[in-house]
């Protein structure tokens, strides 16, 4: 047997083909990493497009401020006009952007109000206007701390006004309503707090990101309520509302950038939707030929008067599609290793990958390699089921554009498929293939995308749709009539 594998493997690297790819492979990898060090870009910037302010001047210059008409629309364009000519001092990223765009735009807006509305009151736009300027001031001091401690003031204000009134208040519904109210009052005071005692300054920053996303998807959760009495799909955005909000919490209390996608870590970390199309079709191309090859160019005759039965030929063409399947792992991982090093360095790799773990209700810490380690095997059974489509194929029809072709549609065309079933919820899809070769989906504790799936489940799906392929493969080529080949 092994000397069978052996040979097989060996035509295998004579073939001009599977260099021609692998070099493909490899400009793919280069260029994957170039894009990501040179032009890829993370968060937003606070402020308007050279575009939309041209388009704001056009319609600002049509509209007359004294035609009752045209005001509203008047000081609505012209606050964002101010505002932007004010962010316009500070380059892009700056912390004062977002004070300004969170800030000094509302009072900006006050202030055109109270100048050009039928209400006209200079005395009070006098007073907001030196709000302004000693708002600006300190944006000039770069004094964001000041902002961050009247963050954490109001917060712990609305608080305690909550508080008074849930004291004062009798009525059932409108108790609910206020505890919910001053759950979301405390979710902006720990994002406060965490922003004056992790000395996190204002920005676009990955912390930044943090805490936005902190602060979104734990009010998600307390909107959302018990979830014991939520629907399957509520229950699904519940757990992704909670993943989320742990992962900020981390990044937050440890200041390391865990969703940094453009470095190393990031790239091997998201290996298999970066390349797993190319995984999947060098392993698809060998198990499209490697049998039907034999029959075209009429070698199978020399095959076969091997002293071996058909099945340990064909068992060992199988295996060797196997061996390659790891190499085609290997191999690129390789790839994307060495170029990443040289294009990002190796520095990322010493960040660890955190997932939360819905068994435990804990955090999970893990190694880069041993997280890429556990994603590959989650992705084995479809690579593998892949594999063996195009195998059975090429076996049974001896044409290998056919079976490249199909089982290279077999990958491409699921996505589309499985959202569609969990979509209109058709529940006897949960026995199709597609929708159980991805174990991923049940990595620490989560649940699957459609009710009524296990982990054990899937596994079953697969092996049954596996020796449903292979068991008649290996049957028609021991049936198979050479003579005429």
């Amino acid at each position: 047997m092994s000397s069978l594998i052996k040979n097989e493997l060996t035509k295998i690297f004579k073939k001009k083909s599977i260099y021609i790819t692998l070099l493909v492979v490899l400009a793919f990898v280069i260029l994957t990493n170039c894009i990501y060090k040179f032009f890829f870009t993370r968060g937003s910037e606070y402020g308007y497009s050279d575009s939309y302010i041209a388009y704001i001047k056009e319609d600002l210059a049509k509209l007359d401020p004294t035609n009752p008409s045209d005001t509203s629309m008047y000081i609505d364009l012209k606050s964002q006009l101010d505002t932007y000519e004010l962010m316009q001092k500070y380059d892009e990223g700056a912390w004062q952007r977002q004070i300004i765009a969170s800030q000094v735009a509302t009072y900006v807006n006050e202030k055109n109000t109270y100048l050009y509305s039928a209400e006209k009151d200079e005395e009070k736009a006098n007073e907001i206007e030196n709000k302004i300027n000693d708002t600006l001031q300190k944006l000039e001091n770069d004094d964001w701390r000041y902002f961050a401690n009247l963050d954490l003031e109001q917060a712990n204000e609305k608080v305690q006004l909550l508080e008074e009134q849930k004291a004062n208040t009798q009525d059932r519904q409108q108790l609910e309503e206020l505890e919910i109210s001053i759950e979301n009052a405390k979710i902006d005071k720990e994002v406060a707090k965490y922003r004056v005692d992790k000395d996190i300054k204002y920005g676009t920053d990955y912390l930044n990101e943090a805490l936005t996303t902190y602060q979104n998807y734990a009010k998600n959760i307390i909107q959302m309520g018990n979830f014991d009495n939520l629907e399957y799909e509520e229950k699904l955005e519940y757990n992704n509302s909670l993943e989320e909000k742990e992962l900020s919490r981390y990044i937050i209390e440890n200041k390391q950038d865990i969703n940094k996608t453009n470095d190393t870590r990031g790239i091997l970390k998201n290996f298999f939707s970066e390349y797993g199309l190319f995984i999947i079709v060098i392993v698809v191309m060998i198990a499209g030929t490697i049998v039907s090859e034999e029959f075209n160019k009429g070698t199978v005759k020399l095959l076969l008067i091997k002293p071996y039965s058909r099945t340990k030929i064909l068992l060992s063409k199988y295996i060797t599609i196997l061996v390659m399947t790891v190499f085609a792992i290997a191999i690129i991982l390789l790839m994307e290793l060495i170029v990443g090093g040289i294009v990002f360095g190796y520095d990322s790799l010493s960040i660890p990958v955190v997932e939360y773990n819905f068994n435990t209700s804990q955090l999970e810490i893990l190694n880069i390699f041993t997280y890429v380690g556990i994603e590959i095997l989650t992705q084995l059974p479809m690579i593998i089921l892949l594999a063996t489509l195009a195998f059975a194929l090429s076996t049974i029809f001896t044409n290998s554009a056919f079976a490249i072709t199909i089982s290279l549609l077999g990958f491409m065309s699921p996505s589309i498929i499985n959202a569609l079933v969990i979509q209109y919820k058709v529940n006897f899809m949960r026995f199709f293939v597609t929708m159980n070769w991805d174990l991923s989906e049940y990595l620490f504790g989560k649940l699957p995308s459609m009710q009524g799936m296990t982990l054990g489940f899937s596994i079953i799906m697969c092996l049954i749709y596996l020796f449903a392929m292979i068991i008649p493969t290996f049957i028609i080529f021991k049936k198979k009539n050479i003579k005429n080949i």
